[in-house]
């Protein structure tokens, strides 16, 4: 398998680096590395790399670039910034600003700029491929692929010590070298023998008698770092799927990766295609990594990476004039809270307090939007508000929810020929169907589309409720969809969804891009006279002060007709039922300030609340 790789097109002049010096195992004499804060100093400890890259950087032009162990929410507000953050022990990132550009650079910064692991990857692929050509063992798994990449450089490699000269390695004797030499007997070929002398000198490498490399410590973990990245992962992609911070990688076609960052928003990456040949390549290598080849008669690719990131790869000029493409939205280990929602003031405490009285309670919702106004991030935070005792199924085609209950059946549909022996498709309608005979409490969908619709709504017929997301930017429009093709619901079967949120990406008058709940509505009925269907806004965003006006409170149908009937609570003593609401707003702000935000910590605490019975209503 080719490495899947790219160009880097910094965008600053790079300081020439005196190749000579070896700052690997030398760092601390440099005049650079004193002049660096204390928590970078111990980044270039680890990562030697890293002081390489500023070595090359023009520190006298822009200065030393401020270092950030974690990123917090208020660096968004650094008009140039000039920082570099931590994704793991070998990668950086550096944002760095563009003066004549809305979008500011992304530099992954790996061990691929040492200029000696740079020299020395040729001369190691060479000895690498002629032992694994050799191998009897056939690895399956990337973990199996990894060991074995790992084993064979271990043995082509000698790890020189801090105080050894290469004149005292040089002249050792060659001994047991394991694998190679079993290779050497059984094929009397020795496929790690030295090196020609010009090749070496060409790059800059120096050998043991029995024909090892040797490198320093730094530069041995670098080069094993780059072979898994290039040979197993997802190679120069690599950096960006490990950030944290990131949110989407799209590539147009020729040209940089751009990316969408939950800090920087929009930034241009310094990894770029020069070519259109360059990134058919590419997208062909990538699709072939994760088991779904892509050719001119089946040019689309829709996957999901090993991390759970969700992939779109549209391949060649016939179908995208600007060459292959591709978009990759990020999966986050650990989903957003109802918290973290707060925090981000996409939603307040009154909000999520109503919402968790209606799911405890039962009732079925949508989340409905645009392309990315966060309906699935926010659809995940609310599960944390299904009782904790429920039984739940989820259906996606590419799965995106994470729930934190134990009793959890998740289920993804399937398309033709991708199951052994090349079985016909299994569909979200047909998954929707078996969901009804497993007796959930809960159903969630990923995202109502089509026929599913009606099984859908059949399902809440019967009582069980459904979540789902859908792709509307109001009330209306959302009802005017579930009315017609291909989902076609009758109007007065419309009713039997409770609650829609609208949910969209707004602007703010300072020019940040952000995510807000405008409204939580009640759908009451559709009227015959009118042939209107009614709906009541409980909650209204308010533009002018970014908070939430709670309209609808005095007249909730879900609340005083719906969940207090279920409570068997008497009419004269229904309004009472806002004090719950405002209840759990209260129970969330204590958790909040008690530092439980996290999704997992939130969700635990939750459960323990309604378990000492916190939450018990007595009106």
């Amino acid at each position: 398998m080719g490495a899947l790789s790219a160009n880097i097109n910094l965008p600053f002049q790079p300081e020439e680096v005196d190749e000579e010096e070896d700052i690997y195992s030398n760092y601390e004499s440099s005049s650079l590395f004193r002049m660096l804060p204390a928590n970078a100093k111990e980044y270039v400890a680890k990562s030697p790399h890293l002081l390489e890259y500023l070595q090359m950087f023009p520190v006298n032009l822009y200065g030393i670039p401020l270092f950030f162990s974690e990123l917090k929410r208020e660096v968004k507000s650094m008009e140039n910034p000039n920082i570099i953050y931590p994704v793991d022990e070998f990668t950086f990132i550096h944002i760095f600003p563009d003066q004549d550009d809305v979008r500011n650079f992304y530099i992954p910064i790996e061990p691929s700029f040492m200029h000696t692991v740079a020299e020395a990857m040729p001369v190691i692929e060479k000895k690498m491929v002629d032992i694994i050509d050799a191998l009897e063992e056939d690895p399956v798994t990337e973990e199996e692929r990894t060991e074995v990449l790992k084993k064979v450089l271990k043995e082509i490699i000698y790890v020189k010590k801090p105080d050894e000269s290469f004149d005292d390695i040089t002249a050792l004797e060659g001994g047991d070298t394991g694998v190679k030499d079993k290779i050497v007997k059984f094929l009397n070929t020795d496929f790690s023998a030295k090196t020609d002398k010009k090749t070496l000198e060409k790059h800059n490498v120096k050998e043991t008698p029995d024909g090892k490399v040797i490198l320093t410590l730094a530069e041995y973990r670098s080069i094993e770092y780059l072979l898994i990245r290039d040979k197993i992962d997802m190679g120069i992609l690599k950096p960006f799927l490990s950030d944290p911070y990131i949110e989407d990688i799209t590539c147009d076609g020729v040209g940089p990766i751009f990316i969408e960052h939950k800090i920087f928003k929009g930034l241009k990456s310094v990894v770029e295609f020069t070519n259109s040949d360059e990134i058919d390549d590419f997208v062909i290598k990538m699709a072939e990594r994760i088991k779904r080849p892509i050719t001119y008669r089946n040019p689309i690719v829709d996957a999901t990476l090993p991390d759970g990131s969700r992939i779109n790869i549209v391949y060649g000029t016939e179908v995208s004039k600007h060459g292959s493409n591709f978009t990759i939205r990020k999966f986050a280990e650990e989903p957003a809270s109802i918290l973290q929602l707060i925090e981000w003031k996409t939603t307040d405490y009154m909000v999520a307090g109503y919402l968790w009285m209606c799911i405890e309670f039962g009732m079925s919702l949508f989340m409905s939007g645009e392309t990315a106004s966060g309906k699935t991030t926010s659809l995940n935070a609310l599960t944390a508000f299904i009782a904790p005792e429920s039984k739940i199924v989820t259906i996606e085609d590419t799965p995106e929810l994470t729930v934190p209950h134990k009793n959890w059946t998740r289920q993804v549909s399937k398309g033709k020929g991708k199951g052994e022996g090349g079985e016909g498709e299994v569909t979200m309608f047909d998954l929707l169907r078996a969901a009804l005979r497993q007796r959930p409490n809960y159903i969630l969908v990923g995202e109502i589309r089509g026929s599913e619709g009606a099984v859908a709504f059949g399902a809440m017929q019967t009582g069980h409720p459904v979540m789902s997301t859908f792709h509307a930017a109001s009330v209306e429009k959302l009802i005017q969809r579930l009315c017609s093709d291909p989902i076609n619901i009758p109007m007065t079967h419309v009713d039997n969804l409770n609650l829609v949120i609208i949910q969209s990406a707004v602007t703010r008058p300072n020019g940040d891009k952000v995510r807000r709940m405008l409204s939580i509505n009640e759908l009451v009925g559709y009227d015959p006279d009118t042939k209107g269907f009614s709906f009541i806004a409980m909650f209204v965003w308010n533009p002018t002060t970014d908070e939430f006006e709670f309209p609808g409170k005095g007249s909730s149908y879900l609340l005083e007709n719906k969940i207090a009937t279920m409570l068997g609570i008497p009419e004269h003593k229904r309004s009472e039922i806002y004090f719950e609401v405002e209840k759990r707003a209260r129970v969330l702000q204590r958790l909040h300030k008690a530092g439980y935000v996290g999704f997992w910590d939130l969700y635990h605490m939750m459960t323990k609340v309604k378990k000492q019975g916190l939450l018990k209503i007595d009106i």
